[in-house]
């Protein structure tokens, strides 16, 4: 929990607060971006959310990878919050919440396919959220976008019964629970309804997914800058080469899709000239940072 000893002296006064266990990783600030901004390395409360703003600043409480968000004295409301996770973002793509801090706070999703339910990376462990998911009609099968966002994919594995799938090349040796693709090409049909694109570059076995040729999610290929005001990619986060990133990024301009959900930061939701014009721009301002 949040330690009350430990609150971020840049925090508003007022009943919520982070403490200074923050590790920076943006999960609240694009939840709640109303209540929550970084600052100087740290998330802090700049605004103390009125009765619109609260089951988002809930949310991304429970959402915090490191429990770094508290409040000074519990609310009734803050139940609302727990409950209403996970959240819907655009028709039958679900927002599990709950972020790990083993993967810096990335990002996982359920997609409600047409024969079952999908998750696509991996949440922190909670009871609760296996409740939830079982309730949804439990999951068919879990796909990774790479190594670094497996977080507590085994704990899901045993509770629900599924079974999981990385990127040959992103495998872990210890972990052989995982199934691996090893296909050729850049892309592959999972089903009629999602494809796995390879986007080497971040790491060498990154890839994407794309969800019934509307929604991509990237993992830590590609997310979208507020500072930017466009798609870009974690230059000083690339594990394995840019320059590769940079042509697999270009070979996404061959898809269309109209949202984009990375493991990091918040949703760019549009339509896909709009988000197509932003990938282009991601391009450019790649090849000047390489």
């Amino acid at each position: 929990m949040a330690d009350k000893k430990k609150i971020h002296p840049a925090n508003r006064p007022g009943n919520l607060f982070v403490d200074t266990s923050c590790i920076d990783c943006g999960t609240c600030y694009w939840i709640a971006p109303d209540v929550f901004k970084r600052h100087e390395g740290n998330s802090i409360v700049y605004q103390a959310p009125d009765e619109s703003r609260q089951l988002s600043a809930w949310q991304a409480m429970y959402s915090c990878p490191t429990n770094s968000i508290g409040v000074k004295s519990r609310e009734k409301s803050m139940g609302k919050g727990l409950e209403s996770l996970p959240r819907e973002l655009v028709t039958d793509v679900l927002h599990l919440g709950f972020h790990a801090r083993g993967s810096f706070g990335a990002a996982s999703y359920l997609l409600r396919g047409s024969k079952g339910n999908l998750m696509i990376d991996s949440p922190r462990f909670s009871q609760h959220l296996v409740k939830k998911l079982e309730a949804l009609g439990g999951v068919k099968a879990q796909y990774l976008t790479h190594r670094d966002d497996i977080a507590d994919t085994e704990r899901y594995l045993q509770a629900l019964g599924h079974q999981a799938w990385i990127h040959a090349l992103d495998q872990p040796r210890e972990m052989s629970f995982l199934g691996k693709w090893e296909f050729e090409g850049e892309c592959l049909d999972i089903s009629e309804e999602l494809k796995v694109i390879a986007v080497p570059g971040h790491t060498q076995g990154s890839v994407c997914f794309l969800f019934r040729d509307k929604y991509l999610f990237t993992g830590d290929h590609l997310a979208f800058s507020t500072e930017l005001g466009h798609l870009y990619a974690f230059r000083r986060a690339c594990w394995f080469d840019f320059e590769i990133q940079i042509e697999s990024m270009k070979r996404l301009l061959d898809y269309s899709f109209e949202a984009v959900f990375p493991g990091h930061g918040a949703p760019m939701i549009s339509d896909s000239k709009s988000v197509r014009k932003s990938l282009e721009l991601c391009i450019d301002w790649m090849e000047r940072e390489k």
